[in-house]
């Protein structure tokens, strides 16, 4: 009988070969290369993050690190104004360390203070639980000049003060001629609009323009025709008929109101006031503007004061567009920043390119100017005084562009979806950035 034969290879039979040695470390390759992957990206994302500015500490450890800035030490010398800056208060008493991106603006290196610049600043901490109220800031300007559509209200006043120059007759003033030689001559006048009375014997003689003492010699000089010793009085008994008829204008005939008047600058710079027409208000502060009124109404009427008031000023607008949530116009209320526009329109858009954000202004004369911002870093809470964070002025338009990945995206979508996808029959479009197919 033939000996069994114990080989591996007629025992597994004419299909069975032996185990590979990959399939054998298969499952340490896999766990191999996904902690290589995962080690990788680590490796990337600290990368990334090198040499980025380390961000504020919260909670205990920015009370801790406040504390140790703001106590001194026994071998250093107190600092009054250092502790005080603080402005502690039992509703919070710990110190809050901030950073102060005035600290050196001659060099204008605004940019390169980071985070790592945290420490006590003077007036961060001012009212604690009260802080909403506000600050008592610096003024907003030094001197407002008005500007087109701004209003104003205008009180009248009457000065009641003596005039240097004698009175001068007008127009509707009531007088009180007679004469001590003939009791029948004594007449009650009134100055017609023409600037003249008409007296017994004379007929009209002229009296506007002409002071009492003057209106008496004339009136004695003409009577002597017909009286030796005329001896003619003239007592004035209703006077300042323009100013009584410039208070009825302003004020109303009932006094309702009060004796102001209501105005606006016009286009052209100007305000509209009785008496005396357009006076020039573009660019005065409100003293200037205030003696320009005395000027012109003291050339017309006499023992008057106006006095104006700024009441609503001239509405001022910022516009912005782009990739925004709420795009349109915004009325600026308050002092704004760029940063302070972005946010009165919803922040920006997931595809908003915050590092090129253009503003167009027009100068005084009309002139457009525009800049481009860099505020990403700000945007972002990586860099907290960003050099790019500028005031906004008037009619100011605040455009936030796409990024390259947008506009790429679009343009396939205008291309492909829009154009030859219009043409040709397709069941669907392609997105470039979220790479998901979209139904028609």
């Amino acid at each position: 009988m033939r000996p069994r034969t114990t080989s591996l290879l007629r025992d597994a039979g004419p299909t069975q070969m032996p185990t590979s040695i990959l399939k054998r470390l298969r499952p340490r390759a896999l766990a191999t290369i996904c902690v290589i992957g995962l080690l990788g990206g680590l490796g990337v994302c600290i990368g990334a993050d090198w040499g980025r500015e380390p961000a504020p500490p919260r909670g205990t450890a920015a009370r801790d690190t406040a504390n140790r800035a703001a106590v001194p030490s026994q071998d250093t010398v107190v600092d009054q104004q250092f502790l005080l800056c603080q402005a502690l208060s039992p509703a919070d008493p710990c110190p809050i360390p901030a950073v102060d991106c005035s600290r050196d603006p001659t060099n204008c290196e605004c940019e390169k203070i980071g985070w790592k610049g945290l420490g006590p600043v003077v007036g961060f901490q001012e009212y604690a639980q009260g802080e909403y109220v506000g600050r008592s800031r610096l003024p907003h300007v030094s001197n407002y000049r008005l500007r087109v559509d701004d209003q104003l209200n205008f009180v009248f006043r009457v000065t009641r003060n003596e005039i240097p120059a004698p009175y001068e007759i007008n127009v509707g003033d009531e007088l009180t001629i007679e004469s001590a030689t003939d009791k029948d001559l004594r007449r009650a006048l009134i100055v017609l609009p023409d600037g003249t009375i008409t007296l017994p014997l004379l007929g009209q003689i002229r009296a506007a323009h002409l002071t009492v003492a003057q209106l008496r010699d004339s009136l004695d000089e003409n009577y002597r025709k017909f009286y030796k010793v005329p001896a003619i009085t003239v007592t004035p008994t209703k006077v300042d008929t323009k100013l009584e008829d410039l208070r009825y204008t302003v004020g109303g005939r009932s006094g309702f109101g009060g004796q102001q008047l209501p105005g606006r600058v016009t286009p052209e710079g100007t305000v509209q006031l009785p008496a005396v027409g357009s006076v020039p208000a573009q660019g005065l502060t409100l003293d200037e503007f205030k003696q320009e009124l005395a000027e012109r109404f003291a050339e017309k009427i006499e023992g008057i004061e106006v006095m104006p008031i700024l009441t609503v000023r001239a509405p001022r607008y910022v516009y912005v567009l782009g990739e925004v949530k709420l795009p349109g116009r915004y009325t600026l209320d308050a002092p704004t920043t760029v940063m302070q526009a972005l946010a009165m329109a919803g922040s920006w858009n997931n595809g908003g390119n915050i590092h090129q954000i253009v503003v167009f202004r027009r100068a005084d004369d009309w002139r457009l100017i525009a800049t481009v911002l860099d505020l990403r870093a700000a945007l972002l809470g990586r860099r907290p005084c960003p050099g790019g964070e500028i005031w906004v002025s008037d009619a100011d338009l605040i455009i936030v562009p796409k990024n390259k990945i947008l506009r790429t995206d679009n343009f396939i979508e205008l291309i492909f979806t829009k154009g030859i996808y219009g043409i040709i029959p397709f069941s669907g479009s392609v997105s470039f950035t979220n790479l998901t197919t979209l139904t028609h």
